[in-house]
C-alpha cells in the first residue's frame, strides 16, 4: 500500500476567469467620473482578455523565461538581437491593440491599470513609446514615422520603419559615470561629413530601454552641449545602425523585459529639437512617464490587494475564514483604503496630464506638481502595500510558484525608474517655486475642498508655510512635502467622490503620523463597504 500522509484541504483555488474592469467597482466610477464613458465597451472586453487564467499563467512564464541577448547569428554575422518568449509579443500586441503606445488619456489610463495587473514588464516599451510621440511631432520629418506611431499594430518584424506597420521607441539617457546627473554624459556626436542631417554617435548607455525598439531618442555631447538624437535601430535602407548590445542587465524584477548596456561606435542619429536642448528635451519625455509610474505602481497594488482578498474569502483560520476574523479585517481595509486612493488619483492625474497647457491653472497644477509628487508617493507605497498583501498569504504567498513574489520584486522598478524619490521630490518643490501662480491655485483648491475639517486643514496650512521658506531651505524636507501634497489631494478627492465611511476611514488613518505598518486603525463602520468596493468577487 502506498503512503497516503494527508488529504488537501483547506488550500485556496487558483483565480477564475473574471473581467479585470467589471469587478473593479473604484475603477468603473472613475472612467466615468473623468469622462472616458465612450471607451467602456474597449475597457470591458480588455478586461475580459486579460482577465483569463491563461493569460496570468503565460505572464508568469515569460517572467521566468526571460529574454537572451544573441549578439551574432550562427555564420558570425553581428546582429544584436533580443530572443523573447513568444507570450511577450503577444502583450504587446495587446497593448498596441488597446492604444496603450499612444499619448496619454482616461481610456488609455484605465487599460494600462489592468494591464499592469497581469503582465508589468511589457507596459515599458508602450510607456517609452507613448512618451517619445508628442516630441517627435514637432520634427519637420515627423510624417516619416507618423502612421506607425498612430497605429494600432504591433509589427514585432526586424526591418525599417518605412516597412513596418507599427513601431516602438526607446530611451538611452544614462551612462555609468553619471546615473541622473545628466551632464556628466560623455557620448559624443558629430555631424556626418557625407550627408549633413545626420549625426553619427559614440559612446555608450549604462541603461538603454527597449533595446530592440525601432529608434531611441538618447543623449549625446554635440559641441560641447547635449543634445538630444533619434537614432534608429535600422537605416532607411534596412542594414543595422551601428548600435552594439553588449549586455542585458540581470535585475531584480521587470524580468520580462529586456535592458541593456549598449555601445554606439558612429551610429547614426538625427538631431531632435535644438542643439544644446537635450536634457530638457528628454526630461520632457521622461515627464510623460510619470503618469504611467503611478498607474504601474497601482496596478501592482490592485493585483496584490485581489490576491489577498481572494486567499482571505476561501482559507480558514481557527474556525472562521480569514476575511471574517476582526484584525486580519483590518489589513484588509488599510490595503483597500490605500488602492482606491491611489486608482482615484492616477485617473484624475490621467484626465490633467491629457488636458495639456490650455487647461486650467487647477489642472495645470496637477499634471506639473502633483504628477511627479505622486510618483514619488504611490510608488513607495506599492513597496509596503504588496508585502503586507504577501504576509495575508502567509508562506503560500512567498514561495515562486504563487504570482505575489512577481509583484513584491516588480514593486521597486515605478520608484526607480526615470528618477528615484529625491528626484521626484526636488522637482515638486521646483514646480511650486517657479510656477507660484500653478502653486496658489493648487493650494487654494485644495483649501476650497478640504472645508472645514481641520486635519486637512492643518496639514494645508503647513505646506503653505513651507512653500514661502527659500528653496534651499525645503530640499532637506522634500519627502515630507510631496507626501502630504499626495496625502491631502487623496484625501479632498475621497470626500468628494467616495462614500462617506471610505474618505472618513482614510482621513483618519492617513493624516498622522503612522503611515509605516499597514493596519494601525480600525475602522468598523468602513469595513463591509470598503471591501465590497475593492473586490466584488471576493462575496
Amino acid at each position: 500500500m502506498g503512503w497516503n500522509t494527508h488529504e488537501v484541504t483547506n488550500q485556496v483555488p487558483d483565480l477564475v476567469d473574471h473581467n479585470l474592469y467589471e469587478v473593479d467597482r473604484v475603477l468603473q466610477e472613475a472612467v466615468l467620473r473623468e469622462g472616458a464613458e465612450p471607451a467602456v465597451p474597449a475597457l470591458t472586453e480588455y478586461g475580459v482578455q486579460l482577465g483569463r487564467a491563461d493569460m496570468r499563467a503565460l505572464a508568469a512564464e515569460i517572467n521566468r523565461q526571460g529574454p537572451e541577448l544573441r549578439p551574432y547569428d550562427r555564420r558570425g554575422h553581428r546582429i544584436d538581437e533580443v530572443s523573447f518568449h513568444a507570450g511577450w509579443h503577444r502583450f504587446l500586441e495587446l497593448g498596441c491593440s488597446h492604444g496603450l503606445h499612444h499619448p496619454a488619456s482616461v481610456a488609455r489610463a484605465a487599460a494600462f491599470l489592468m494591464h499592469g495587473q497581469v503582465e508589468a514588464g511589457s507596459l515599458c516599451p508602450l510607456t517609452m513609446t507613448s512618451a517619445a510621440a508628442p516630441l517627435l511631432a514637432r520634427e519637420p520629418w515627423f510624417d516619416t514615422v507618423a502612421a506607425q506611431l498612430s497605429s494600432h499594430q504591433y509589427d514585432r518584424r526586424d526591418i525599417a520603419v518605412g516597412n513596418k506597420h507599427g513601431m516602438l521607441v526607446g530611451m538611452g539617457l544614462t551612462e555609468k559615470q553619471g546615473g541622473s546627473d545628466l551632464r556628466r554624459i560623455t557620448t559624443q556626436a558629430r555631424r556626418d561629413a557625407a550627408d549633413g542631417a545626420w549625426f553619427r554617435l559614440t559612446g555608450h548607455k549604462w541603461f538603454f530601454s527597449v533595446p530592440t525598439a525601432d529608434a531611441h531618442l538618447v543623449l549625446a555631447q554635440a559641441d560641447g552641449q547635449p543634445s538630444c538624437f533619434y537614432v534608429p535601430r535600422r537605416m532607411p535602407d534596412g542594414t543595422l545602425n551601428a548600435i552594439r548590445l553588449m549586455q542585458l542587465k540581470d535585475k531584480l524584477g521587470n524580468r520580462s523585459n529586456a535592458s541593456a548596456e549598449v555601445e554606439f561606435e558612429e551610429a547614426f542619429g538625427m538631431l531632435v529639437g535644438e542643439p544644446g536642448r537635450g536634457i530638457a528635451i528628454l526630461a520632457e519625455m521622461a515627464s510623460h512617464t510619470r503618469l504611467d509610474c503611478v498607474l504601474g505602481s497601482t496596478a501592482l497594488m490592485r493585483a496584490a490587494l485581489v490576491e489577498a482578498l481572494h486567499h482571505c474569502s476561501h482559507r480558514v483560520a481557527f474556525g472562521r475564514p480569514l476575511q471574517q476574523q476582526a484584525l486580519m479585517r483590518t489589513v484588509l481595509v488599510d490595503l483597500a483604503l490605500e488602492v482606491e486612493a491611489a486608482v482615484t488619483l492616477a485617473m484624475r492625474l490621467a484626465r490633467s496630464v491629457s488636458a495639456g497647457r490650455g487647461a486650467s491653472m487647477v489642472e495645470q497644477a496637477m499634471a506639473r506638481i502633483i504628477t511627479p509628487a505622486a510618483k514619488f508617493w504611490v510608488c513607495k507605497r506599492a513597496i509596503t502595500v504588496i508585502a503586507e498583501a504577501m504576509e495575508v498569504l502567509g508562506g503560500n504567498g512567498y514561495v515562486e510558484t504563487h504570482g505575489m513574489a512577481r509583484l513584491y520584486r516588480e514593486a521597486p522598478v515605478n520608484s526607480i525608474w526615470e528618477g528615484s524619490g529625491n528626484i521626484m521630490c526636488l522637482d515638486v518643490l521646483r514646480g511650486i517655486h517657479r510656477h507660484p501662480d500653478l502653486a496658489e491655485a493648487l493650494f487654494q483648491w485644495l483649501r476650497d475642498e478640504s472645508g472645514d475639517e481641520t486635519p486637512l486643514l492643518n496639514r494645508l496650512n503647513s505646506l503653505e508655510t513651507h512653500s514661502r521658506r527659500p528653496l534651499q531651505e525645503q530640499e532637506a524636507v522634500a519627502r515630507n512635502v510631496a507626501a502630504n501634497l499626495v496625502l491631502l489631494v487623496q484625501a479632498v478627492l475621497l470626500r468628494r467622490h467616495a462614500p462617506q465611511p471610505v474618505a472618513d476611514a482614510f482621513i483618519a488613518s492617513r493624516l498622522d503620523d503612522n503611515m509605516g505598518v499597514m493596519g494601525l486603525s480600525a475602522t468598523p463602520t468602513a469595513l463591509a463597504q470598503v471591501l465590497d468596493r475593492a473586490w466584488r468577487a471576493a462575496s
